[in-house]
This record gives C-alpha cells, sequence and structure tokens, in this order.
C-alpha cells in the first residue's frame, strides 16, 4: 500500500509550528482589534457567481471549482463534452468554489447584511483561502489570509490607518528591516491614459505587477506582443520608475500627468495619506511611494499597499488597497467604498523563521510537570495541578520524581507549592 500524502501546496502543521503560527496571529489579532476592527468570518465555499469576474482573467483562472453533488454531468452540454470546452463544461458541473481571498466574501456579506451594519463597519477576518496556483516557496495553494477592511467611508484617513496598522504589526512581530509600499490606481490609470493604453489598463496593470518577478524585459515583451508600441512602453517605464522622496515624486507626475483629464486626483490623494502618515512619525525608509506597484487584482480603485520583508527573498507578506465597485458587482444600488488590508501568515511565518526572530517562549508548552510516586501522592499532585492552572501555568501530570528541577539549569529543590508559582512567574 501506498503511504497517505498530501496535494501539493498544501501542509501539515505539528504543535512546534502551531505555536509559532498562533504566537504571530495573536498578535495581529490584537493590533485588529486595537484599531477598532471586528471578527467576521464566512464560509470557505462561495457560489462561483460570487467568485468570478472579480480578480481579471488571470484569477479567475487560479479559482478551485468544486463539482455539484451526485451526478454532475448530467447538466453538462455533449457538444461541450464531445469538443472538450472546458469553460463551458465547467460552468454546468460546478456551481460553487474555495474562496480566492476573503475580501470578495466580505463585499458579499455586506450587500447581503447592508441593513444590519452600521456604517462605518470595520471587520477583522482570519481564515484559510485557495488558489490554484503553482506552488514554490513563499507560495501556496491552500494559505492563511489576515484581513482588516473598513467600509462605507471614502476618508483618506483609513488609508492613513492601515498604514499605521501595518507598522504596528511588523514591529510588534519584532521585524525591522521591512518597506511598506504605496501607490495609486488613480495615478495608474492616468499614465496609462497618457501612453493612449485607455481601454486596456488591465493589461498594463497586470504585467507590471510582475516588475518584481520578471524584470523589465519580460514586461516589455508581454505588453508588446498585446499591442503596445515601443514609444508607449517607453513612457510607461519612465513614469514608473521615476526615483526620490515621495514630494520630488510627485511633484514629477504633477507636471507629467496634468495633461491627462481627472489626471492628478491620484497624485492629490497620496500627498494628502503621506501627509497624515509622516505626521505620525513614520519615514521615507519605512513608507516608499513607488509607481510601478501595481496589484494585480482587479477590483482596486485607489490607494494600494504592499509590504516586504528586505532581508529575507521572499514575495510581499502584506498588501492591499480602495475598491470602490466591489459592492455594486453584487447588484448594490448604493454604493460602498472600502479599503482593505492582507497579512500572509505563511509568508510571515517563512521569514521570521529565517530571520530567527520567534522568542524562546513560543516553543514551550508545559511550565510544569507535576509527578507522584504512589496512589497518595498522584491525588496530592492532582490538588497542586489544580493550583498552578488556576494561576495560569501550564502545567501536567506525570508519574515519576517528587520534587521541582529547572531543566534547563539542572537545580533541584523541595519547596511549597506558593514558592513554586513565585519562581515560575519571576521566570517569565
Amino acid at each position: 500500500m501506498d503511504k497517505p500524502s498530501l496535494p501539493k501546496g498544501t501542509r501539515d502543521f505539528g504543535p512546534a509550528v502551531m505555536a509559532k503560527r498562533q504566537w504571530i496571529l495573536g498578535h495581529i489579532r490584537n493590533i485588529f482589534q486595537r484599531y477598532g476592527f471586528l471578527p467576521l468570518e464566512t464560509p470557505a465555499m462561495e457560489n462561483l457567481s460570487t467568485l468570478t469576474g472579480k480578480y481579471g482573467d488571470e484569477g479567475d483562472q487560479l479559482l478551485f471549482r468544486i463539482l455539484n453533488s451526485g451526478d454532475f454531468l448530467k447538466e453538462a452540454d455533449q457538444e461541450s463534452l464531445t469538443s472538450k470546452n472546458s469553460k463551458a463544461v465547467s460552468s454546468a458541473i460546478a456551481e460553487k468554489g474555495l474562496r480566492y481571498d476573503l475580501t470578495v466574501p466580505f463585499a458579499r456579506y455586506v450587500v447581503m447584511n447592508r441593513h444590519e451594519i452600521n456604517l462605518t463597519f470595520k471587520r477583522y477576518q482570519i481564515q484559510p483561502v485557495f488558489r490554484a496556483d503553482r506552488p514554490q516557496k513563499g507560495r501556496y495553494r491552500e494559505f492563511y489570509q489576515c484581513d482588516a477592511d473598513v467600509v462605507g467611508t471614502d476618508s483618506l484617513l483609513c488609508e492613513a490607518e492601515i498604514i499605521l496598522m501595518i507598522n504596528d504589526v511588523m514591529n510588534a512581530l519584532g521585524v525591522q528591516d521591512f518597506t511598506i509600499k504605496v501607490n495609486h490606481r488613480g495615478i495608474l490609470n492616468a499614465i496609462a491614459s497618457r501612453m493612449g493604453a485607455s481601454g486596456k489598463e488591465s493589461d498594463v496593470f497586470v504585467a507590471i505587477d510582475k516588475l518584481d518577478k520578471i524584470g523589465e524585459e519580460k514586461v516589455r515583451l508581454e505588453l508588446s506582443e498585446k499591442g503596445f508600441t515601443r514609444e508607449q512602453l517607453d513612457l510607461l517605464f519612465r513614469l514608473i520608475t521615476i526615483t526620490g522622496n515621495h514630494q520630488s515624486i510627485l511633484a514629477q507626475l504633477n507636471a507629467d500627468l496634468a495633461v491627462v483629464p481627472d489626471g492628478l486626483y491620484g497624485v492629490k490623494d497620496m500627498e494628502q495619506v503621506l501627509q497624515m502618515v509622516h505626521q505620525y512619525g513614520c519615514s521615507d525608509d519605512q513608507v516608499q511611494l513607488d509607481i510601478s506597484l501595481a496589484r494585480g487584482l482587479s477590483y482596486y480603485t485607489g490607494c494600494i499597499f504592499e509590504v516586504k520583508i528586505n532581508s529575507v527573498r521572499i514575495g510581499s507578506v502584506s498588501g492591499g488597497g480602495r475598491y470602490d465597485n466591489l459592492t455594486q458587482a453584487f447588484g448594490a444600488k448604493e454604493r460602498l467604498s472600502g479599503v482593505g488590508i492582507s497579512f500572509g501568515i505563511d509568508r510571515i511565518y517563512d521569514a521570521l523563521d529565517e530571520l530567527d526572530l520567534f522568542p524562546r517562549q513560543t516553543q514551550a508548552s508545559t511550565r510544569v510537570l507535576v509527578c507522584h510516586m504512589d496512589e497518595t501522592s498522584m491525588h496530592y499532585g492532582l490538588r497542586i495541578l489544580s493550583v498552578l492552572r488556576l494561576a495560569g501555568i501550564a502545567s501536567e501530570l506525570y508519574p515519576d520524581i517528587a520534587t521541582l528541577k529547572n531543566l534547563e539549569t539542572g537545580d533541584q529543590q523541595r519547596l511549597v507549592v506558593e514558592q513554586i508559582i513565585e519562581l515560575i512567574q519571576q521566570a517569565g
């Protein structure tokens, strides 16, 4: 018999790994709550009508589809089966799919419960998501996201607070060398308009979103194959590679995009957000305006964010942005603007593990092992166990020794329960 195995891109987590993951999740959850976000959970599977059309063509191709119950081929069109038209067959045999992210299910929840929630509504959500992607280091088919979103307001204060929240999470996890990159879809739209690519913005965004991964030459090749001229691409790369501090970058964009109708609203938004963030003490080194940042998901309409830990070779550990039209995609007549951020717990774990940033306490479970020699001492040990656990000290009963021993130093001593509790609490 073959040994059991896991699907590619998925993993088991043993107790030692889970302790570290819970440590990360605890910090993120505490900071979300500190900023006034409320917890929410949604089902792992959604109707495909909810999921499709929200992530762009590439995202839709990465959706895991769930076969209909029973005879799932019953409703399939014979012509589609014969011609092997997978798209047509898929729509007939699968009505549900696993969620690709937590933002679209959240938008669906808001629309379904609009009259039961108070705006502005702030929620956080910590659950696994699923993508039919090619597994590689830092990229899995099942992974946890930690999302926080605000819906029902256009205030740019929300963008500033999200940047501050990212900063707090990184500091709480002990990460010192990180960069929060920011940009605005309005700026990118204006650049697309300036280069004569109106109507083809999605092609431009999807391509430059890969810039860090495949480089300028391959991005140019991809866009040239989609019909963009060399002159268009030269203008694109001149604008998205402007360097300097954020004031000089925005000044250059003001000059270049002023000729585009509504070309400067994104620039003005970024000016306000960065001004608020810097008033809170974040420096240009921590928060960088990067015009090449695109975030490939098609639902973003305003400010976008991405976080990288600079001292590890891994992709972004967090990303997000503002979306103005997502609830309307579900037929909602009311326009509800939202903005959010998502932390990828798995990439954060890999980064912290590589940097050896997990504190020693995350690998400890039981602090005290109470042992006994006979039935009488066992009953006494149970009473000790109860007192230790009431004091918040993780303890268990084990049949062997009858004294307190520090397993790190080898010291052994006989103490009363109150002394044992005090000694352990002093040890931290």
